[in-house]
């Protein structure tokens, strides 16, 4: 006849010994070895601490109207020249000319912060004078909020040569972020929220082009016109200016940040319990064994589970 299961119910056993026995060593041991061991895997995983992390932000960025500008000649030594401080066109004034500059920011989407900067520069030029070649540095005020306040004066490099003569030059960029450490995640960041340029200076050195990008590269925070896009167009009439169109973008960007505390908390919980629970899994059912099979010797009640 054939045999089939018509009821069943689980037992509760309880082992239960003095408190300076092996069966309490053994328990010590087990609860060590079930909690510890976990916290040592996630961190020799390089994973536990999340040390950086990146967030996204659209900058708030402004133009200041400043700019220095550099236009080379046919020739070794040749070159016009104009720029928005004061003490670096009375250095250069036998290069100096003065252009039409226009610039206004666009707000595409409507929600208050300028999009990118259309800017036009009209110079003035001999028709014996050929352009070779154009050097353009613009400077802007860079704000961030998300996390810690972060303000900087910035700049962006529009360069281009050509061995044709050229009569316009356009070109269209986003301005990018450049860290080479990460930002803060709360407080206020003014580290850099002073003139690249030091515009107080006389001396002609101050305003070498090599000079300012050595000192702005030795900044660990910077931006770059990145992405160009650029048309350099040869011929210009008889009278006529040469024109540089420049649009600039301020689009969102990715920042590395150090987190902080209760996000390393929240980030390291997750590893720390994912592992655990394959320790207590394990342990339990060694448990299960020695304490089945007796081999620390124990008191055993048998109880009905409720």
């Amino acid at each position: 006849m054939a045999v089939y299961e018509v009821f069943r119910h689980p037992e509760l056993r309880r082992y239960k010994t003095h408190l300076c026995s092996k069966a309490s060593l053994l328990m010590l041991i087990v609860l060590f070895l079930t909690f510890i061991p976990p916290l040592f895997v996630v961190y020799r995983s390089y994973g536990f601490w999340l040390k950086e992390a990146y967030y996204r932000e659209y900058p708030d960025v402004d133009f200041k109207k400043e700019l220095l500008l550099v236009l080379e000649l046919e020739g070794e030594t040749n070159y016009i020249t104009y720029s928005t401080f004061p003490k670096y066109n009375q250095l250069r004034q036998q290069f100096l000319r003065l252009p039409l500059i226009k610039s206004r920011d666009e707000d595409r989407n409507g929600d208050g912060y300028p999009d990118s900067l259309l800017l036009d520069i009209e110079v003035p030029v001999r028709d014996t004078e050929k352009i070779m070649g154009v050097k353009l540095l613009l400077f802007f005020e860079y704000r961030l909020y998300k996390y810690s306040t972060f303000i900087m004066e910035c700049m962006a490099y529009l360069n281009h040569e050509s061995s044709k003569p050229g009569g316009k030059y356009e070109v269209l960029g986003d301005l990018r972020i450049r860290q080479k450490e990460p930002l803060s995640y709360k407080g206020l960041d003014l580290r850099y929220n002073q003139s690249i340029i030091d515009t107080s200076s006389v001396y002609a050195e101050t305003y070498n082009l090599i000079n300012i990008f050595k000192s702005y590269s030795g900044r660990n925070v910077t931006t770059v016109l990145a992405d160009q896009y650029s048309v350099w167009s040869s011929g210009r009439g008889a009278g006529q200016p040469f024109t540089i169109s420049a649009t600039v973008s301020y689009p969102q960007d990715v920042y590395l940040y150090t987190p902080g505390f209760w996000y390393l908390i929240k980030w390291g919980w997750i590893q720390y319990v994912s592992v655990l629970l394959i320790f207590l899994f394990a342990f339990d059912r060694i448990k299960i064994f020695i304490f089945q099979n007796q081999l620390v010797t124990t008191i055993v009640e048998k109880d009905k589970a409720a």
